[in-house]
């Protein structure tokens, strides 16, 4: 473990919330100027307390996901071979369908593309199809008027994401994520997790309740409320086999805190500052349709805006995940942060225990 004396709380609220019976097994990292000065790990890595959560385990993030998604897009409009403002379409021709012709990637991005999810059956087990999930996508008519609101895709934006990026680059995000961010920089980040890889998986304590979603539209029932709204029909080992970069990355808390560490700073071997704050500038804010949240997004990330779901910056964008997870850039302070759980909350953002910490952070800066 790496606690610098300055720290000190932060490590006793880590710590307090394992004794307050809020935690199973639980990682958070920070690292400020590229230099890790926080990197904390506690608990069990199993429901049955058999194994250790150490420095090797591995968590699944969920919707954090998105953040490398987001980078990984922003990674071709640095190298001059996308615009956020050009139609999905002049990429993926067939995407034009259905009224769609004129959304643009940075819409699609920020959720405003209006396919949170289908609002007719599909088989659950579709999912891991990729051609066949993307050719509904690309039929599909937008549940609300493209632009005009933001509505959250919790699933369908790695498929929208991965495609654009896919028609692009060639590769998918799981492979480009390890061969031009990971392995380079030595992180142990993961869309799509060979089997070798399983043995370091933290298994996943589900939550007693269900998260609230407030008033529930089309647009959520869509997202979140229908049998076919998320992967089924396959095994544990197919979902973390498959590359699905809005919803099933699998990281260590220090991998996502040294990324975005390195994005709040120079940049090197991710992405220039300039194009950083093109991918974190606001798209949309306001009532998100589908999270019962005013939201301000960025191109695929959560901006913190006013929220404080971050931290007091308003410049800190990243994303959160289902259950707790959550992975922060701030430019102005110079840091990335990450927190990672096995014992999974209901709150659809701001995890408490994540808030404590990244406020326990903020009081020592």
């Amino acid at each position: 473990m790496i606690v610098e004396p300055r720290f000190a709380p932060v490590r006793q609220v880590f710590q307090d919330q394992f004794a307050e019976g809020l935690e199973l097994g639980a990682r958070f990292s920070l690292v400020i100027d590229d230099v890790t000065v926080l990197d904390l790990w506690g608990g069990q890595a199993d429901r049955a307390g058999a194994a250790p959560f150490d420095d090797r385990t591995l968590a699944p993030v969920f919707s954090t996901t998105k953040a490398l998604a987001a980078i990984l897009v922003a990674r071709l409009v640095a190298e001059g071979r996308l615009s956020y403002r050009q139609t999905v379409a002049s990429i993926w021709p067939e995407f034009a369908q259905a009224g769609k012709g004129e959304i643009t990637v940075e819409q699609a991005l920020s959720h405003q593309g209006g396919l949170s999810g289908f609002r007719f059956a599909i088989d659950p087990a579709l999912w891991f199809d990729w051609k066949g999930l993307c050719a509904e996508l690309a039929a599909m008519a937008p549940l609300w008027p493209p632009g005009t609101a933001s509505g959250y895709h919790p699933i369908t934006f790695g498929y929208i994401a991965g495609e654009i990026f896919r028609r692009i680059d060639g590769r998918t995000m799981g492979t480009a994520l390890r061969e031009d961010l990971a392995v380079p920089l030595d992180l142990d980040l993961w869309i799509g997790l060979p089997d070798g890889e399983f043995p370091r998986v933290a298994q996943m304590e589900r939550p007693k309740a269900v998260p609230s979603f407030g008033e529930v539209n089309i647009a959520t029932r869509a997202a979140f409320l229908t049998r076919w709204a998320s992967p089924g029909g396959r095994s544990g080992d197919e979902w973390r086999r498959a590359e699905i970069p809005s919803a099933n990355g699998h990281a260590t808390a220090l991998a996502l805190a040294r990324l975005m560490g390195r994005l709040a700073t120079t940049g090197e071997g991710v992405l220039d500052p300039a194009v950083r704050d093109e991918m974190a500038r606001e798209r949309i804010c306001g009532q998100d349709l589908v999270l019962p949240y005013v939201m301000s997004w960025g191109a695929g990330v959560m901006r913190n805006a006013d929220s404080g779901a971050f931290g007091p910056g308003r410049l800190a964008f990243g994303h959160s995940g289902w259950g707790g997870s959550v992975a922060v850039c701030d430019p102005e302070r110079r840091l990335g942060l990450a927190y990672v759980m096995n014992r999974q909350g209901t709150d659809l953002r701001g995890d408490p225990r994540a808030r404590r910490l990244i406020d326990a952070v903020y009081g020592c800066l």
